[in-house]
């Protein structure tokens, strides 16, 4: 959902941590509620207007789209409650699903068979900026862990791999 000009995004769009986010501001151009902001900006080759919206403490928008013109075919459509509420939501989801894909990337579980029966096992990739790891854990029928071992945060898990580290005791993998 986003203006194929790009949008020239002035630097007190952001709004600083230290501000009053509790703060409601209702203006044409400027929305600030609910710990979001709304904001009507002019896109860089002056072709038309963006809207960005903001979560408060978050160092960029969620989310950047086109903008309504105004009657006048100039100046922007000014905000208002029901588009400012239509905005939150969209950003909101946004940003759902932009965490729902990460955790996708960074946790992968499979099921395997033992002899004691059906367990879990998961990996779970820490993305430390100096040394970036993998968890890899097994957990039983009742969700309880069986075994832990840290591995390559390039492991890749699949069905064999955690049927061969069961069969194997749980032990150590390289």
């Amino acid at each position: 959902m986003t203006d194929s000009s790009p949008a020239v995004i002035p630097e007190d769009t952001f709004q600083d941590p230290s501000t009053d986010s509790a703060e409601v501001i209702q203006e044409p151009r400027l929305w600030r509620k609910d710990g979001w902001t709304a904001r009507v900006i002019k896109n860089e080759d002056d072709d038309g207007w963006a809207v960005a919206m903001i979560k408060d403490g978050e160092p960029e928008p969620a989310l950047v789209g086109p903008w309504t013109m105004g009657r006048d075919k100039k100046n922007p459509k000014p905000l208002d409650t029901s588009a400012f509420n239509t905005l939150v939501k969209t950003a909101s989801e946004v940003l759902r699903r932009h965490e729902q894909q990460l955790r996708a990337q960074l946790h992968k579980r499979v099921g395997a068979s033992t002899g004691d029966g059906d367990i879990d096992v998961t990996l779970d990739i820490v993305p430390d900026e100096y040394e970036p790891y993998a968890l890899l854990t097994a957990l039983d029928a009742f969700g309880e862990q069986i075994a832990q071992v840290r591995v390559a945060p390039t492991f890749k898990l699949n069905k064999a791999r955690a049927q061969a580290w069961a069969e194997g005791g749980f032990g150590r993998i390289d």
